[in-house]
């Protein structure tokens, strides 16, 4: 049987679980891979069939997505052509993990797609939801990568189809420690602003991981470093907690880590608000934005903040066989919308 396995190329969230993900897959069938997006720090150490440019979510230096850049950057004549010409009839299966190209492509022959992604989890109806409502966000969600069965990862089992978070094994077998620094992800804002305001919780070794820079330095408590797979998670593994935007990979991997965790929900990005909601039913301490106004209670997390016992057993290959037992059998489905 052929597969193909479409992966979203912007973050790294997306990336880092198809590390677990493609092997399974490989083993099980005749793999293809697709990535598609321009921003992901992490690379897939396995050959890739299809990498284009796809449309990707440009992050800002200010909080959040930048959507001039996002629209600037993305060539719609391009991407529509692809979509156009893709050969989805040559598989079997598609499995979609919030991949515009694929899920088009399948939606517009009838070919059956299933999405197998956080963002299915956030569309399920039982999933937590920010407090204001973002009927935008909520339909960029839906008709970003439409596909006609979704299948989800959150950071709890919020409904039938929603399963814990993929934790890659680099993660499962790092050996934790517990030193006196603090890593952080926030990769929406600039270093300038990073540094300004933790520089102002001091007695704090910050680690910051930067997509802005390509060179290591240091400003007082707080150190720069340019993002790389094996540094980060160096640092990570050895820290006191972390702080970090409310994407999913980062945020869960730090629970499965008992490690302390902050999160900054990125600006015009409903995902991460989304997030956001479920991480603050948990205990886990959210942040509106990155202001002045916000360092004593960054202090206060610093000196106070618990960390959480949650488990999150390796169901990667169950998840996988139920999926493929349930789905190959089928014929053509139109995709959702």
């Amino acid at each position: 049987m052929k597969i193909l396995y479409a992966i979203q190329g912007t973050g790294n969230g997306h990336v880092s679980r198809a590390r677990d993900i493609v092997p399974l897959l490989q083993q099980k069938s005749d793999l293809d891979i697709l990535i598609s997006g321009v921003q992901a720090d992490v690379s897939l150490p396995y050959p890739v069939t299809y990498q284009m440019r796809g449309m990707s979510f440009i992050f800002g230096k200010s909080g959040g997505v930048d959507l001039l850049e996002t629209y600037k950057r993305t060539n719609t004549r391009q991407l529509w052509k692809d979509i156009q010409q893709f050969p989805v009839e040559k598989y079997d299966l598609i499995i979609n993990d919030f991949e515009p190209i694929s899920a088009w492509a399948a939606h517009l022959k009838k070919k059956l797609c299933i999405s197998l992604s956080h963002q299915s989890a956030i569309l399920a109806p039982q999933s937590p939801q920010p407090k204001k409502s973002d009927a935008f966000g909520k339909m960029v969600l839906r008709r970003y990568a439409p596909t006609a069965m979704r299948y989800g990862f959150h950071f709890a089992a919020f409904d039938e189809n929603i399963f814990t978070p993929v934790i890659r094994k680099e993660i499962r077998n790092t050996d934790v420690k517990q030193k006196n620094h603090y890593t952080v992800y926030l990769p929406a804002f600039d270093d300038e602003k990073l540094i300004k305001r933790l520089k102002k919780v001091e007695d704090v070794k910050w680690h910051v991981f930067s997509k802005h820079t390509r060179h290591k330095y240091k400003d007082k408590n707080v150190r720069i470093k340019p993002i790389e797979n094996e540094s980060f998670i160096k640092s990570f593994a050895s820290c006191e907690g972390i702080l970090c935007g409310a994407g999913f990979e980062t945020p869960a991997e730090a629970l499965y880590l008992n490690k302390k965790l902050m999160v900054i929900p990125m600006k015009n990005q409903f995902e991460q608000q989304c997030n956001a909601a479920a991480l603050d039913i948990l205990g886990i301490p959210v942040l509106k934005n990155f202001k002045k106004k916000q360092i004593p209670k960054i202090k206060d997390w610093v000196q106070n903040g618990k960390s959480l016992e949650i488990s999150y057993p390796d169901i990667t290959e169950e998840i996988i066989d139920m999926v493929l037992a349930k789905h190959l059998h089928l014929k053509p489905h139109t995709n959702a919308l």
